[in-house]
C-alpha cells in the first residue's frame, strides 16, 4: 500500500502516465485485499491517522495534480469543477455517516429479544452493510470518481474524470436517500418508550415465574448452555435474561423466551413482573445490579463443581441460596468458610447427567475409547490446574502408543488464554493425533446418513441471516417458535449424535472443538476418562466409568487424593505417564479394577441419589424458592398497604392516595 502511494506521487509530479495508472490500480487493488483478509493492517493504518477517507483523498488528490501537470496552463476553469464535484463526494460520504449514526441509533433497541414474537414493534431488515461501514461505502461510491480521474489521464480528456465523479454524485445522493426513508416515523422501529411499554405488556402476558439470568463474554456461553435443558424441564414459564446484545446468539437452540436488557433501568423492571426466582450459573460484575430487585430470589448454581477454590467463591453468599450436586459441595463450602450457611446449601443434583449412560461393562468391540478432556490453566498460575503443559503431550503420546486405543481429545475451550505455553502444547498434542491418523489405517465410513442428519439439525437450530443482519433484523427473523420444535430438536439431536459416531472411520482419534458434539455425547463412547482436578471428573462419575486424574501438582499421590477429594475413586497419573499401560488393562479387564465400589460411593457424595432425579429435585428446589419469593411478596405488600402514602408495586388509585 506504501509503495503504491509513493509510486503513485512520483507518476503524478513527473508525470508518467503508465506508471500512474498501474499504481493507482495496485492501491485500489490492495484496498480490496485488506477488507477481505486483512482488516487488523486497516486497524494500524487507522491507527496512524491514515484511515480510509485520507487514503482515498490523498488517491484522488494525486490524480487531479497528474491531470494538471498533464494539461495546459491555465485551465482552471476545466479543473475546478473536478475538485468541487470531489468535495461534493467527500461531503456526501460525511452526510450519510452521520444519517447512518441515527439510523443506527434507532434500531439500538433498549431489550433485544429472541423466541418471542416482536413484530408489534415494526421491526425490519438492516440497511445494506455498504452504508453501515464508513471504509468500504467510501471506496465502492468512491470507485468512479477515482476510474474516471484515472481514464482521463492519458490524453489530458477530464471529461471522464467528470463522468466518473457524476457516478459517485449519484450512488451517494442514492445512499443518502435510502437512509433518509428510514428515519421516517412509519419506517423506524419503535422508540424507547414503546419498546418498554410492549416489554411491561409481554411481561403481564407472559407472566414468567422462574429465570436464568447470564452476563460473560462470548467463550463463556457455555456455562448459560449446559443449564438449558434443565431449566426447559422446570414446570410454570421459564425465561432467560442476558445482559451484552452479543450473547443472544451465542445462547444454544432452546424454544425459552430470551430477553437481552443492557441498562439497569430496564432491568430494574422485573422487579414487577411474576419473576419469582432466578438461576445465576456464574458471577459476574452485571450479577451485582440484579442482586438488588427484592421481589425475586436468587441462587447460584455454578456451571461445575470441583474441588478447585473457584467452586467455593466468596460471591456465593450474596445469594438468598446455593443448589450443589451433592453432600460433597454442601461440605466443601462449610470447609472454605467463605460465609455461605449450611441451611442456604440446597443439594439438587446435576440434572444435565440423566442423560449420561451407566456403566456397561469393559469395551467389546476392538477398540478401548479414551476421552483426553483436560481443564484449562486458570487464572492463578498453579500449575496443578491444566495437565496440557506439563504432561499432555507425554499422556497422549502413551495413549497413542497402544494399538487398541481409539483417543478422544476435547481441550477446554479457554486453553491458552492466560498462558501461551498451554496453547503451544495443545497444538503440539494435536498434531500428534493427526500423524497418529495418518499412520493408522482406518476403514473409511459412509458419511451420507450423517449429512442428512446435520442438515436436519441445522435446519432446526440455526437462524440462516442475512450477510450484515443487525440486533433487530434477527429479533424479526428469530420470533416465537413453531410449537413442538423443542422435542423436534431433541430427536434430531440424539439422531445426529448417534450418525456422527456411526460415521467416524473405524479407530480412528479425533479432536473434539466444536459445539457437536457435547462433552455428555463423548461420556457416553468413552471408557476411560483422563482429565485433571474439575467438574469434569465430577460429572463423569455419573456413569461410574474408570477414570484418571493427572497429578501436575508437584503434590505426593497421597498428599494429592487428600487435598482433591474427587481424586479418591480415580487412577492418577504423572506428569510421565508412566501407568497409562497399566489403567488401559484395568478398563478391559474389570476383575483388575480395584477402584469400582469407590466410584459408586464417590458418585452418591459428589451428585446425590439416583431417585428422585436430579430433574424432580431441581424442580422442587425451584418450587421451594418461588413458594419463598411469593410470601415475601405478600408479607412486603402487607406492610406497606399499612403505611400512608406507600406505594406496593402496583398502581395506587387517586382515591386511595
Amino acid at each position: 500500500m506504501a509503495a503504491a502511494f509513493a509510486a503513485q506521487a512520483v507518476a503524478a509530479l513527473l508525470p508518467d502516465v503508465p506508471l500512474l495508472i498501474a499504481a493507482t490500480t495496485v492501491s485500489l487493488a490492495t484496498e480490496g485485499v485488506l477488507y477481505k483478509w486483512q482488516r487488523g493492517v486497516l486497524s494500524l493504518f487507522a491507527k496512524a491517522h491514515a484511515d480510509t477517507i485520507v487514503r482515498q483523498v490523498v488517491r484522488d488528490l494525486l490524480l487531479v495534480v497528474a491531470l494538471l501537470r498533464l494539461g495546459e496552463q491555465d485551465r482552471e476553469t476545466v479543473y475546478a469543477p473536478l475538485v468541487a464535484g470531489l468535495l461534493v463526494c467527500y461531503a456526501l460520504h460525511c452526510a450519510i455517516q452521520a444519517v447512518s449514526v441515527l439510523v443506527r441509533r434507532t434500531r439500538t433497541l433498549p431489550v433485544v429479544t429472541r423466541n418471542i414474537d416482536a413484530s408489534a414493534l415494526r421491526l425490519s431488515p438492516a440497511p445494506s452493510v455498504l452504508l453501515r461501514r464508513p471504509g468500504q461505502r467510501l471506496l465502492v461510491f468512491g470507485l468512479p470518481a477515482t476510474a474516471g480521474l484515472l481514464a482521463g489521464t492519458p490524453g489530458d480528456r477530464p471529461v471522464y474524470a467528470a463522468a466518473g465523479i457524476a457516478l459517485s454524485l449519484v450512488l451517494g445522493l442514492t445512499g443518502l436517500g435510502a437512509l433518509l426513508l428510514r428515519l421516517l416515523p412509519g419506517r423506524r422501529p419503535a422508540d424507547e418508550q414503546e419498546v418498554l411499554e410492549w416489554f411491561d405488556a409481554w411481561l403481564a402476558a407472559y407472566r414468567p415465574t422462574a429465570g436464568l439470568y447470564f452476563s460473560g463474554g462470548a467463550a463463556s456461553a457455555y456455562q448459560a448452555n449446559m443449564w438449558l435443558e434443565p431449566l426447559a424441564g422446570l414446570e410454570g414459564r421459564p425465561v432467560i435474561i442476558l445482559r451484552e446484545r452479543f450473547m443472544v446468539q451465542k445462547i444454544a437452540a432452546t424454544d425459552i423466551p430470551i430477553v437481552c436488557l443492557p441498562k439497569v433501568s430496564t432491568l430494574m423492571r422485573l422487579e414487577h413482573s411474576t419473576l419469582q426466582v432466578l438461576i445465576h450459573p456464574s458471577n459476574s460484575g452485571k450479577t451485582s445490579q440484579v442482586l438488588r430487585i427484592p421481589t425475586i430470589r436468587h441462587t447460584f448454581v455454578n456451571h461445575g463443581e470441583s474441588d478447585k477454590l473457584s467452586s467455593c467463591n466468596p460471591y456465593a453468599k450474596a445469594y438468598d441460596e446455593v443448589w450443589v450436586a451433592g453432600p460433597a459441595a454442601r461440605e466443601r463450602y462449610a470447609l472454605a468458610e467463605v460465609g455461605v450457611e449450611d441451611k442456604d446449601v440446597v443439594e439438587t443434583g446435576r440434572p444435565q447427567l440423566d442423560g449420561v449412560l451407566p456403566y456397561a461393562g469393559p469395551p467389546t468391540g476392538p477398540w478401548t475409547t479414551v476421552l483426553y478432556a483436560p481443564t484449562w490453566e486458570g487464572w492463578d498460575g498453579n500449575p496443578g490446574n491444566t495437565s496440557v503443559i506439563a504432561a499432555g503431550e507425554n499422556l497422549v503420546r502413551a495413549l497413542l502408543a497402544d494399538p487398541g486405543v481409539r483417543l478422544l481429545y476435547k481441550p477446554h475451550p479457554l486453553t491458552g488464554s492466560v498462558d501461551p505455553r498451554a496453547g503451544a502444547a495443545d497444538l503440539r498434542i494435536r498434531e500428534l493425533i493427526r500423524a497418529a491418523n495418518r499412520e493408522r489405517e482406518t476403514r473409511p465410513s459412509d458419511g451420507a446418513e450423517l449429512a442428512r442428519r446435520t442438515a436436519e439439525l441445522d435446519r432446526l437450530t440455526t437462524s440462516v441471516f442475512r450477510s450484515g443482519a443487525d440486533t433487530v433484523e434477527r429479533m424479526l427473523v428469530q420470533s416465537a417458535p413453531e410449537p413442538g420444535r423443542a422435542e423436534a430438536v431433541a430427536r434430531a439431536t440424539a439422531a445426529w449424535e448417534e450418525a456422527y459416531w456411526a460415521s467416524l472411520p473405524a479407530g480412528e482419534h479425533q479432536i473434539v472443538t466444536d459445539a457437536r458434539p457435547a462433552l455428555y455425547s463423548c461420556f457416553n463412547v468413552a471408557d476411560l476418562l483422563i482429565s485433571d482436578v474439575s467438574s469434569v471428573i465430577s460429572d463423569f462419575l455419573a456413569s461410574e466409568k474408570p477414570y484418571a486424574v493427572a497429578n501436575t501438582s508437584g503434590l505426593s499421590e497421597e498428599a494429592f487424593r487428600t487435598a482433591f477429594p474427587t481424586v479418591v475413586a480415580a487412577t492418577v497419573l504423572t506428569p510421565d505417564a508412566a501407568g497409562v499401560p497399566d489403567l488401559l488393562e484395568t478398563v478391559r479387564h474389570p476383575e483388575r479394577d480395584e477402584l469400582a465400589e469407590a466410584r459408586a460411593e464417590l458418585k452418591l457424595r459428589l451428585l446425590g441419589p439416583a431417585e428422585p432425579t436430579s430433574q424432580e429435585r431441581f424442580n422442587e428446589a425451584v418450587r421451594a424458592l418461588s413458594a419463598e419469593a411469593r410470601d415475601h411478596r405478600a408479607r412486603v405488600t402487607e406492610r406497606l398497604a399499612a403505611v400512608p402514602g406507600q406505594r406496593t408495586g402496583a398502581e395506587v388509585p387517586t382515591a386511595q392516595r
